[in-house]
């Protein structure tokens, strides 16, 4: 089974793409949904330990979780020990599924791919891009958003240049939803012609 690594910058439309991907018939793990879902469930009281306060009524405050780990940016090194080991358990659930179902590939939208060292858990990187100027647009435009909270999480990411350049294919979301759509159909049908071919024995 073909395993496709979906990641990009914040703001450049990955979460919008990887519905492109599954609406294109590929099942499809979102680490950043996985995420949610643990932190109103095993990852909480986890949370709570190591950051007081920031869970309440069973489900983690991500406002107050947000605010602590601006104070205490070594904060987000513990974070991910907790929640890392839990969505890695949620993937390999997910593969096994798949596996025993027979598909021929699957992706995997992982938003820390090339920072977490999941970019040697799959066999293909797809990176989603845009122009900077558009990227932050978008990203300012959300709810909450202020430049230096965005220039923070930037600090955090893979900067966009390098993600491109380690990436096997590149879809570029600056010129709208149709063009995108088109570029995935085209990277699935080049993928399943390279899966006949053989390029991808482990597939």
């Amino acid at each position: 089974m073909l395993k496709i690594g979906l990641t990009g910058s914040i703001g450049m439309g990955k979460s919008t793409t990887a519905k492109l991907f599954a609406d294109a018939g590929l099942p499809v793990n979102d680490a950043d949904a996985v995420v949610h879902d643990l932190y109103s469930g095993a990852a909480a009281p986890l949370i709570d330990v190591a950051f007081p306060g920031s869970v309440k009524n069973g489900t983690v405050d991500r406002q107050e979780l947000g605010r602590q780990l601006a104070s205490r940016p070594e904060g987000f090194k513990q974070l991910e020990r907790i929640v890392h080991p839990l969505v890695r358990e949620r993937e390999a659930m997910f593969l096994d599924a798949q596996r025993g179902q027979g598909t021929q590939m699957v992706l995997l939208d992982i938003p820390l791919l090339f920072e977490s060292g999941a970019a040697d858990r799959v066999d293909v990187v797809v990176v989603v891009s845009c122009d900077p100027q558009i990227q932050r647009q978008r990203v300012l435009a959300r709810p909450n958003m202020t430049e230096e909270k965005f220039n923070m999480i930037l600090s955090r990411q893979t900067p966009d240049a390098e993600k491109r350049r380690r990436a096997h294919y590149v879809i570029d979301t600056g010129h709208g939803i149709d063009q995108a759509r088109e570029r995935v159909g085209a990277i699935i049908a080049d993928l399943r012609q390279r899966i006949a071919n053989g390029d991808f024995p482990n597939a």
